[in-house]
């Protein structure tokens, strides 16, 4: 079978268009002709669930009239991924999608001379190969985080982005969130009277927990047909459950810290001022799922150096329970703050030894709402004296309505028309890597491993 499939004629009605989402007319601004000035044609490398994930958020900014044009898509799963997801924009090429499929990136980049932008999806292992070809031909891409599996990869794509002089947007997705964006503009870096909200931020833990029934390995879906065997071990797999649940083993991803943590302690070194660790110490093993190959729970300790003193940040990730979760957790001598990207994590919490006076110029400025004291005492019993009064609580006034990866893409084709600056540029998401991947080093070590400022420049 030829690489590039067979372009038929798909038939227009909903029938053809499959399972997936319907995307209707309107939703895909319809009403504009296509062609226009600022419009952005762009590809996706990979159509699995985090490549469906960044399609469906880009087709629903059509009601926004974003300008962005699907020209071809790209996976090694012809007949249960590819083909459907094509048959989706196919169906309305009169506005500007065509949806063309490949199964071979290489055979898409010498074909499709329209192209301005590529989203790359594909799993860890390939992100640099992919990327770095993309820019070469002159495209600027999107990369799903991880940005690389190793940091020989990450820093192929960094040089390969300075040299085409080329944007990489990283998909650390939270740095455009606009919950967290306000977070970090008007509660940890906004000052009054030289003091911050929290004070000196001591203490950084974070988590995200996932249920034994969502960790489960993903098995072939009804009526899929299987890839080759032959196509699997040239693409680097060995048979379909290693192609469907890659991100478990070694030299393919980097297990649920790299998978999960990556977003959080991202995080942590952006709310401290982009400041670089010096040192990691971590705890983890396969020591549930035992038919897998990187550690199924990790618990990680960094040391930051900040110019208020030395953060400690905790964070874990386990594969067996849900409990509390994710979220992140910044404690100073003043008050606490809870953030995450589920809603039941963003508030802040005053300590009782700070009086209310000292956090009203963050009311005034609307940046927070105190929250009313309950009728009832919900502790109810006696409390202990050697313990704290509870925090006072504190909602923060941002809210996000769009899909999580929504703001993340429109930075990068506002970036892309001049309009942005990138919010995860390639150094940036490099500068994550170096963390992200040592904390599988020191567990291998049993030992803390130290940073050097050498380790983060690229």
């Amino acid at each position: 079978m030829a690489t590039k499939i067979d372009r038929r004629n798909f038939m227009y009605s909903t029938a053809a268009i499959g399972a997936g989402l319907f995307v209707a007319p309107s939703v895909m601004g319809a009403t504009e002709s296509p062609g226009k000035k600022d419009d952005i044609n762009v590809a996706i490398i990979g159509l699995g669930k985090q490549g469906t994930v960044l399609y469906n958020a880009i087709t629903q900014l059509g009601m926004k009239d974003c300008g962005i044009k699907f020209r071809a898509f790209c996976d090694i799963w012809e007949d249960y991924i590819l083909l459907p997801q094509s048959r989706r924009l196919r169906s309305y090429e009169r506005w500007g999608h065509k949806g063309t499929p490949y199964t071979d990136y290489k055979e898409m980049l010498a074909t499709e001379k329209d192209l301005d932008a590529v989203i790359v999806a594909t799993p860890d292992f390939w992100h640099s190969e992919h990327t770095v070809a993309c820019l070469e031909a002159g495209l600027h891409v999107y990369c799903e985080k991880e940005m690389s599996n190793t940091l020989e990869g990450a820093k192929k794509m960094v040089e390969a982005a300075k040299t085409s002089g080329k944007l990489l947007q990283i998909g650390h997705q939270r740095r455009s969130n606009p919950k967290y964006r306000f977070v970090n503009d008007n509660i940890i870096n906004k000052s009054f009277g030289g003091k911050k909200l929290l004070g000196r931020i001591t203490t950084i833990n974070g988590q995200w927990n996932r249920s034994r029934a969502a960790c489960v390995d993903f098995g072939l879906p009804k009526k899929a047909t299987k890839i080759p065997v032959a196509v699997l071990n040239k693409y680097g797999f060995k048979d379909m459950k290693q192609f469907m649940n890659w991100r478990w083993y070694k030299g393919l991803g980097g297990g649920p810290i790299v998978d999960l943590g990556s977003h959080q302690i991202d995080i942590y070194s952006w709310f401290l001022g982009n400041a670089k660790p010096k040192s990691v110490m971590a705890s983890g093993g396969v020591d549930y799922w035992t038919d897998h190959e990187w550690y199924d729970n990790v618990m990680a300790i960094f040391e930051f150096d900040t110019p208020e003193g030395v953060v400690r940040a905790s964070y874990q990730t386990l594969t067996t329970s849900g409990s509390g979760s994710y979220y992140e957790k910044f404690m100073g001598d003043r008050g606490t703050l809870e953030i995450s990207e589920d809603p039941r994590y963003f508030k802040a919490g005053r300590d009782k030894g700070v009086h209310d006076k000292d956090w009203q110029p963050w009311v005034d400025a609307g940046s927070i709402t105190k929250i009313p004291k309950p009728k009832e005492d919900p502790v109810g019993g006696i409390v202990d004296v050697r313990s704290s009064p509870p925090l006072v609580p504190y909602k923060l006034n941002a809210v996000m309505k769009d899909p999580y990866h929504q703001p993340h893409l429109v930075n990068f084709f506002d970036s892309i028309r001049g309009k942005a600056t990138l919010n995860c540029p390639a150094e940036m998401g490099y500068e994550t890597a170096v963390m992200v991947l040592k904390v599988n080093d020191a567990v291998a070590a049993e030992k803390k491993l130290t940073f050097s400022p050498e380790e983060f420049e690229v």
